[in-house]
């Protein structure tokens, strides 16, 4: 076994735990900086937990609608690719071509439902304030 050969293990090791270990040490260092920073501006922790809460913060009622109209055409796009290469063997490229084909067309459809949905919601409104 030569040297370079016996590098391989140790670099495996240094790098399976070692990367991970300092994106760890990086996120609590730099979450502490930030709190010495609120600590030295003089703001009250119920401020920082207030603008930190989970439940202050507005989640879109349509997230749901979104990825599951996105992954159904990813998967309709997938499966007319694996279609369309085992019956006229076209390239690897024009199926990955497919699949993104499809996802584009997923984004365009959802913008379009929430965009009629958003209208509506919109002409319900002014005509209840109308009346």
């Amino acid at each position: 076994m030569s040297f370079l050969e016996s590098l391989v293990p140790i670099f495996g090791i240094v790098f399976t735990f070692g990367i991970p270990g300092l994106i760890i040490f990086w996120a609590i260092y730099t979450k502490h900086k930030e709190r010495m920073r609120l600590i030295e501006k003089g703001i009250p922790p119920e401020d920082v937990k207030k603008f930190y809460s989970e439940a202050e913060k507005v989640k879109d009622p349509l997230r749901g609608l979104k990825w599951g109209i996105i992954l159904a055409f990813l998967g309709g796009g997938i499966i007319i690719a694996n279609l369309l290469y085992e019956k006229y063997q076209i390239n690897d490229g024009m199926t990955f071509g497919f699949v993104v084909l499809f996802l584009g067309i997923g984004f365009l459809v959802y913008y379009l439902v929430v965009k009629s949905k958003y209208q509506a919601l919109k002409t319900n409104n002014s005509s209840e304030l109308k009346s």
